[in-house]
């Protein structure tokens, strides 16, 4: 994979939700502030164009529905996937659930689209509020879904909300995602370094 991440020539396309998406459709370089830019500085000059495809609030159907124009328009060489934890937060804040069994197929549908290496992170939630800790009823499945389908399509996994909950341990739920959710600066660093780590040592 360092092939990839070490070769101007070569596109890497981050797809997802506001976890991914930070404010990068303001940022006049199109990343964000996220973990995104941050792997973007880490990889330094001879890194390849990269592409941040999130889009705040989406689910895995958003997502695939916009495939084929926000990412496979871009004839990615590496494709990095961060999708589901609105999949779960909808049931709890509109009863608007989705089944894992809608999360799997499309998952796949965006899966199946593509012929280039990619990389699945896990949804996570680090409970900080009252009643977050029910979601994982919820997420749990989705998890599953997402660690499943990686061994299927030989993707690599990066096992975010296993990480980030070991690191919430020492440090605090909170001082990773003020809200459980969306990550804090310190948040941001650690999934762009797990990022690194899985990837690029893989």
């Amino acid at each position: 994979m360092t092939s990839i991440l070490l070769d101007p020539r070569r596109t890497v396309v981050f797809a997802g939700d506001s976890v991914t998406d930070c404010g990068r459709r303001t940022d006049p370089d199109g990343l964000g502030d996220g973990y995104v830019r941050k792997v973007y500085d880490d990889l330094g000059e001879r890194r390849p164009t990269i592409v941040n495809a999130g889009i705040s609030g989406h689910r895995a159907a958003d997502l695939a529905a916009r495939w084929s124009a926000d990412v496979l328009a871009h004839d990615p060489s590496l494709v990095s996937i961060l999708i589901g934890i609105n999949d779960t937060w909808r049931r709890y804040d509109e009863n608007d659930p989705t089944t894992a069994e809608s999360f799997e197929a499309s998952y796949r549908s965006m899966l199946d689209a593509l012929n280039c290496p990619v990389v699945l992170m896990e949804p996570f939630l680090l409970p900080v509020k009252d009643g977050q800790d029910e979601w994982r009823e919820d997420l749990d499945p989705k998890l599953e879904v997402v660690r499943k389908l990686a061994v299927e399509y030989g993707a690599i996994l990066v096992p975010t909300d296993v990480e980030l909950t070991k690191q919430a341990a020492s440090v605090g739920a909170a001082t990773l995602a003020g809200d459980g959710v969306h990550p804090s600066a310190a948040g941001h660093r650690a999934l762009a370094d797990l990022w690194r780590r899985y990837v690029l040592d893989d």
